[in-house]
């Protein structure tokens, strides 16, 4: 379609006067557009839009009548419309006929929806997309944040309890101010200290405030019962003045209990229970607890054993657990995996394994890396049997297990407990390439002469460019030069000779200067 057309088509409508009466005489305007019988000679022949105008006849005007294109004849009705100066509406309809067509191009209205949904769907789409990745990086950041806080909580915890240890009261006291306030997993542990701590400086109204807030926040604080306990104190005290000297009696008191352990422990058993119960420092309470696991009384044991089953404070609980894997026979032993048969505590569970490579247990250790559900656990009993230097339990887990991951760690372990033979053998056999790796870089950590004329085999026997990197690798951390210009000089593979240039040009060794010079006089 001719665009001029269209565009003087716009125009003309958009200056087109309002209809009006035309002043004068006669209409003013032009008549009939087309080739109907407007003043012809000769009939015009006739066009698609019909015959030529019903009506009156033609209009009289001053001035010829405008001569527009083939647009068709005049218009159909009962006569001429007086329309303004230039312009009937009969012309303007002719004219939009013959725009028609384009405008139904124009407003072709499936065709525009598609395209509309289209458009819509590509912008839902990005702004759905866009909203995903930002709400996914502010959970990262969240994320973050969380365990900079926990971080922090533990740092400021532990050098709390440091200051504590020391008798460093006010510093104690900043530091678990701080981690109450982050209001986190050690929140109420943080508020008692902090009231032990102002007690001992003599701000017993601010420590009962504490007290108050703990019994508050955390009503099923296993802290409670020492705060009750503390609290009874302190208001025992309320008027009287602070004396420096307490932390002293509490030590030589405990100095006493020892000596008494020796001579009539059933008579020492109950003063130590009513100590640990009492608001003594943690310091006190764990050599009570010392003083409990060297006894062979059965009380003792018993007492020892309620804490490890998390009677008390979990620091408590804790040194229960390392004491009754140092100092207990086989029933303080069984008493272990009682506990860690019922708790559902990851950290209590994994101290118990600790205490059960502390106590020579590597059956219950091979039990729990066999059966044990949660990976970190089942790490944990892993490592434990590699500190044991358990090989054949190592190695029965290694050839059972199917997960790579768990293979690795066993790997890991086997390099921890020095398990030369069964390394090098995966180094040799194992045939998964990344486990091969791994059991290569595990050979690389233990420096021997044996593990190095190993490596320099498994660089001239496997196929595996990633490998012989490792091998590499594991010789460089072993600061064997030798072995390395050895395997340079015979290496035809200009990318692995460039490999091993780059470990030897890293290396402070005569060995390998004499290479590098002889290299730059080729």
């Amino acid at each position: 379609m001719n665009h001029t057309f269209v565009l003087a088509l716009a125009a003309i409508l958009a200056a087109a006067p309002v209809a009006a009466q035309p002043k004068g005489e006669g209409p003013v305007g032009p008549g009939p557009v087309g080739s109907g019988p407007v003043k012809m000679t000769t009939p015009a022949e006739p066009g698609p839009s019909g015959p030529g105008p019903i009506g009156q006849g033609p209009i009289k005007t001053d001035i010829e009548p405008m001569d527009i294109g083939p647009i068709g004849i005049g218009p159909m009705g009962l006569g001429p419309m007086k329309f303004g100066p230039l312009f009937e509406l009969a012309d303007i309809d002719r004219m939009m006929q013959s725009v028609r067509p384009a405008l139904d191009i124009l407003t072709d209205a499936p065709m525009l929806a598609a395209r509309a949904k289209m458009m819509v769907d590509s912008l839902t789409f990005g702004l759905d997309q866009d909203k995903t990745d930002r709400e996914a990086e502010r959970r990262d950041r969240e994320a973050e944040l969380r365990e900079r806080e926990r971080e922090r909580e533990a740092q400021w915890y532990s050098e709390g309890q440091n200051a504590a240890d020391e008798y460093k009261w006010d510093r104690a006291l900043s530091y678990f101010t701080r981690v109450a306030e982050l209001k986190g997993s050690k929140a109420d542990a943080a508020l008692y200290w902090k009231a032990f701590a102002q007690n001992r400086l003599g701000q017993r109204t601010e420590a009962l405030a504490s007290l108050a807030e703990l019994n508050k926040s955390h009503p099923t604080s296993p802290y409670r019962k020492q705060a009750t306990v503390l609290e009874a104190e302190v208001k025992r005290d309320i008027g009287q003045p602070i004396r420096p000297q307490d932390s002293a009696d509490d030590e030589v008191k405990l100095m006493a209990l020892q000596a008494l352990q020796n001579t009539a422990p059933e008579e020492a058993v109950p003063i130590l229970e009513k100590l640990l119960e009492g608001t003594s420092s943690r310091r006190v309470k764990q050599r009570a607890l010392y003083v409990l696991a060297q006894s062979k009384s059965p009380r003792a044991r018993e007492v020892l054993r309620n804490y490890a089953k998390g009677s008390s404070t979990p620091e408590l609980q804790s040194q229960a657990i390392q004491y009754l894997g140092v100092h207990g026979g086989p029933e303080a032993r069984a008493v272990l995996a009682e506990v860690y048969g019922t708790t559902t505590d990851v950290d209590v569970k994994r101290r118990i394994l600790r205490a059960f490579m502390t106590a020579g247990e590597k059956d219950r250790l091979f039990k729990a890396a066999q059966g044990e559900q949660n990976p970190e656990l089942r790490a944990e009993a892993v490592n434990q049997l590699g500190n044991m230097g358990a090989h054949e339990e190592l190695w029965q887990l290694y050839q059972k297990e199917s997960s790579a991951d768990v293979k690795r760690r066993i790997i890991r372990s086997m390099m921890a407990g020095g398990s030369i033979d069964r390394l090098i053998e995966l180094a040799k056999s194992e045939q998964n390439p990344e486990l091969r790796r791994e059991a290569v870089r595990a050979l690389g950590q233990l420096r021997s002469a044996r593990t190095s004329d190993v490596l320099v085999q498994i660089y001239g026997s496997d196929s595996n460019v990633d490998v012989k990197k490792s091998v590499v690798n594991a010789l460089f951390t072993q600061d064997n030069a030798t072995a390395l210009v050895g395997l340079a000089r015979k290496e035809q593979d200009v990318n692995m000779k460039k490999e091993i240039v780059s470990r030897l040009s890293n290396m402070r060794s005569k060995v390998a200067t004499d290479y590098m010079i002889e290299l730059l006089g080729k």
